[in-house]
C-alpha cells in the first residue's frame, strides 16, 4: 500500500484528538473502518505508529517521527487547494469564505453579508468543532470563521488568527419537555435534573467536558445519550425521555420549552476569528457589525433569553 495524503489526514487526526473513536468522528468515518485504516498504513510503514490505552492512543517515536513529516505535506496541500479556489474565485469575481458552528444565527448573518455584498460569491462552511475551523482558517480555507470557545477550556489559536469577541459569556440554556415539572419555573437548577439523561454530541468541542464539571460541582451523576442527529435530539426532549444543553437563541420546538439554569454553570465566549490579510480592516469591521446584528436581533426576539439579558445587565455586543 502506498500512503496518499487522506492516510496522512487520518493519522494526524488521530493524534489531534487522542482517540481512534473521537478521530473516527471527526473524519465522518465507523471505528472500525479507520482501525483497519491504521493497521494498514503501520504495516506499509512497518511499525507501530500509536500505543492503544484507556487513556486513549499516543503516537509511539515511530509515529512521531511521521507525524512531523505528514504535517507539513497536509499543510502544503491544503494550501494548494486553497490558492487553487482563489484563483479559480479571482476569475469569476470576488469571493468570502465563512466558517460557522452550527445555530440559528447562521441565517441571520448569511442574508446580512448577502444584502451587503450582492456581487460577492458567499461561501459558507458549517462545522461541530471550532477547533477545525480554526485550522481551516490557518490553512487559507476561509478567511473567516464564528466560534464558541467553552469557559475552562481553551481553544488552540493558530499563528496569525486574530479574534474579535462578540460576546464574553453567553449562557447555555436547558431544553425539556412542557411537561417536565421544572418547565414552570423561570429558571431551573442543574441539580433538579440529576435524574434526566443529557443528551450530549460527542463530536462538540468540550461539550461533555463542560456538562460534567457542571455536574461535578452540583454533585450529580445523571445518564448521558450520544446523539448527533439534531432531529432525534429535538424528538427525545419533546417526548420526555432525555434533556440537553442548547444556545440562548435557540428556537423552542413542538412540545419543548428553553430555560435558563440557575448561576449559569454552561457558559461560552463567541467571537468572530480571522486570518491576517484575507481581510482589510474595514471589510473585518463590517463583517463583524453584520454577525452582532443577527445575534442581537435573535437575542431579542427570544422571550426567555431576552428576560435573561434583563435580568443580567441587559448587555449585547455592540457592532
Amino acid at each position: 500500500m502506498e500512503l496518499e495524503v487522506r492516510h496522512l489526514r487520518a493519522l494526524c487526526a488521530i493524534a489531534d484528538a487522542g482517540s481512534v473513536r473521537k478521530a473516527a468522528l471527526q473524519l465522518g468515518m465507523t471505528q472500525p473502518s479507520l482501525t483497519t485504516q491504521l493497521r494498514r498504513i503501520e504495516g506499509a510503514v512497518g511499525g507501530l505508529l500509536f500505543t492503544r490505552g484507556q487513556t486513549g492512543s499516543r503516537p509511539t517515536p515511530l509515529g512521531h517521527s511521521v507525524l512531523s513529516r505528514a504535517r507539513p505535506i497536509i499543510a502544503e496541500m491544503s494550501a494548494l487547494m486553497a490558492a487553487a479556489r482563489d484563483a479559480a474565485a479571482g476569475a469569476g469575481g470576488a469571493r468570502l469564505r465563512v466558517g460557522s458552528l452550527g445555530g440559528r444565527v447562521v441565517t441571520g448573518w448569511l442574508r446580512r453579508l448577502h444584502a451587503r455584498l450582492p456581487d460577492t460569491d458567499v461561501a459558507i462552511h458549517i462545522e461541530v468543532s471550532a477547533g477545525t475551523l480554526l485550522q481551516l482558517l490557518a490553512t487559507n480555507q476561509l478567511d473567516a470563521a464564528f466560534v464558541h470557545e467553552t469557559e475552562g477550556f481553551p481553544l488552540h489559536i493558530p499563528p496569525g488568527v486574530e479574534q474579535r469577541v462578540l460576546m464574553t459569556r453567553e449562557p447555555r440554556f436547558v431544553a425539556l419537555s412542557a411537561t417536565h415539572p421544572a418547565a414552570a419555573h423561570p429558571v431551573v437548577g442543574i441539580a433538579e435534573l440529576a435524574d434526566e439523561a443529557w443528551i450530549v454530541d460527542p463530536a462538540a468541542d468540550h461539550e461533555w467536558s463542560a456538562l460534567q464539571r457542571a455536574f461535578t460541582t452540583a454533585g450529580i451523576d445523571p445518564r448521558l445519550m450520544h446523539v448527533r442527529d439534531t432531529t432525534t435530539a429535538a424528538d427525545l426532549v419533546a417526548s420526555g425521555e432525555a434533556i440537553r444543553a442548547c444556545q440562548p437563541t435557540a428556537e423552542a420546538g413542538p412540545g419543548t420549552v428553553l430555560r435558563p439554569l440557575y448561576g449559569d454553570p454552561l457558559t461560552v465566549e463567541l467571537s468572530l476569528a480571522t486570518r491576517p490579510g484575507a481581510l482589510s480592516g474595514p471589510e473585518t469591521d463590517a463583517l463583524f457589525c453584520d454577525l452582532a446584528d443577527a445575534y442581537r436581533s435573535l437575542a431579542y426576539a427570544n422571550p426567555t433569553y431576552r428576560s435573561w439579558l434583563h435580568r443580567n445587565g441587559g448587555m449585547l455586543p455592540s457592532p
